[in-house]
């Protein structure tokens, strides 16, 4: 589904809050939109790994990676394994990397930025529990959505 973010806050305005500027467009789908499942974690993209395993037809992954732009919690293995299971995207509160193939792929990714170097994997970290980073508070089993405008939670779906 093709998602106004501005449409959103405007026909929604006592439903949305919008987090602060500074994501950017990673993937192929430049508006994604879902049910919210989180993940907070730091420099280590073990609990990523695991989820995008897991089926995700409708929903979003939020990962609060701490907003560190010193290494990279999503890239192209990961993210051709989330297209598999059908997640409908993935807001990074941190980096990616191997953007010129995520751009190839049918998945919504909004990012800080873009890192060479990968996580390591020691399995730490915590999902389904709030997070908060760009001003917002975003809980497990509410609403994002996402484009090249900005992204907007909800705690109810929006048509």
């Amino acid at each position: 589904m093709n998602y106004i973010t501005p449409d959103l806050c405007d026909d929604h305005p006592n439903k949305v809050v919008a987090l602060e500027p500074g994501f950017k467009n990673f993937g192929d789908r430049s508006s994604f939109g879902g049910q919210v499942v989180t993940v907070k974690c730091f420099e280590d993209n073990s609990r990523v790994k695991e989820l995008v395993e897991e089926k995700g037809h409708g929903k979003v992954m939020v990962v609060d990676a701490g907003g560190s732009m010193r290494r990279a919690c999503l890239g192209d293995m990961l993210a051709e394994k989330a297209v598999r299971n059908g997640w409908e995207g993935i807001i990074m509160y941190g980096c990616v990397r191997d953007v010129d193939v995520l751009a190839t792929l049918d998945l919504g990714i909004q990012a800080l930025g873009a890192h060479p170097m990968k996580t390591d994997k020691k399995g730490v970290g915590e999902v389904n529990i709030p997070v908060t980073f760009h001003g917002v508070t975003i809980v497990p089993g509410s609403y994002i959505y996402a484009d090249n405008n900005g992204v907007v939670a909800s705690p109810a779906p929006l048509d």
